[in-house]
């Protein structure tokens, strides 16, 4: 359970009061998400999240994320809106960390992914763009390719317990992306992290965005490209053409991609998967002693890299130009 930091009963109470949100009814601690401790809380207003800010989540980003839930609310996302209590305070402290409440989404997210799910997916993720263009804060993206040669440095002398030979191609890999990076993208407001189990969906229609506490300032087609790596791979790390049609040419419709977006999206997609291998490769190599939330598997965007190798253009992610 993604719980690290027990909330008692009475610290609980003396929370939700200083909100008007009535007598706490009920709370529970949501399994889902690795980096945050989560809770359901039932109230006589009705349910919300009590979200408590882990180590991950550096204190002076909190007001980045929190004004941009609050943004792309008012612009119509459907996404947690932060509550402010009747101090008109939306983040403050619970049991030593960072805490903020915010309203509670229905749906659930997709286990199987369906071509369905990928479309909304990518008319999704160009409303978040569209919306976020107007959110005047700026948050330089730590987990793009500046920051990823800390990252390998981190892991690289016990890679090898994980794969034979994998920290060499990790160096070689992070050689060529740090040195053919593009620099001059269109740039806005990125999510960073739209996986499956951060979209929700009731029937066949996404109600939902959430956890936007990797969200950033980024190139805008760099989030296209991590949903692909994300929403648009099987098991055996093959790409479905059909899943990555349906995302593409639904996010298309929405914003249309430059032809140097179009052309950058293979080597950005490389980054995508050499990013989220690098923080599950660490996370794998250091697992807290007694942690009950198991470390996803690096390997499987190991597999996802090798395939981006191999692209020659935008047309192999199904696109027709």
């Amino acid at each position: 359970m993604a719980v690290y930091t027990d909330v008692s009963d009475d610290e609980l109470r003396a929370f939700v009061a200083l909100y008007d949100l009535g007598e706490v009814l009920a709370c529970k601690g949501i399994a889902e998400g690795v980096e945050n401790s989560n809770y359901l809380v039932t109230t006589e207003a009705g349910n919300f999240i009590l979200t408590l800010y882990e180590k991950r989540v550096a204190r002076a980003d909190l007001p980045f994320f929190i004004a941009l839930m609050e943004h792309l609310a008012g612009q119509g996302v459907a996404c947690p809106t932060p509550l402010r209590g009747r101090d008109g305070r939306a983040l403050r402290e619970l049991c030593g960390r960072p805490a903020a409440m915010v309203t509670f989404l229905a749906g659930m997210w997709p286990r199987r992914i369906q071509p369905f799910h990928c479309a909304g997916v990518g008319r999704a993720l160009a409303a978040l763009h569209a919306a976020g263009a107007s959110f005047s804060m700026r948050r330089a993206n730590d987990l793009s390719v500046a920051g990823w040669r800390r990252l390998f440095e981190a892991c690289a002398a016990r890679a090898g317990e994980v794969q034979p030979g994998l920290a060499d191609e990790l160096a070689a890999e992070l050689a060529l992306l740090e040195r053919e990076w593009p620099q001059d993208l269109p740039v806005g407001v990125i999510h960073a992290d739209l996986f499956p189990d951060n979209v929700f969906f009731r029937d066949r229609t996404v109600s939902g965005l959430i956890d936007f506490y990797f969200a950033c300032t980024d190139f805008l087609v760099y989030d296209v490209a991590i949903c692909l790596n994300a929403w648009c791979f099987e098991a055996d790390g093959s790409l479905n053409v059909t899943k990555a049609r349906a995302l593409l040419d639904n996010y298309r419709q929405e914003r249309g991609l430059t032809a140097a977006e179009l052309a950058a999206l293979p080597l950005l997609a490389r980054g995508s998967a050499l990013r989220f291998l690098l923080t599950r490769l660490y996370d794998w190599l250091n697992q807290p002693q007694g942690a009950l939330v198991r470390p996803k598997d690096p390997l499987e965007f190991l597999r996802k890299l090798r395939f981006h190798r191999r692209v020659l253009s935008s047309r192999d992610y199904g696109l027709d130009g």
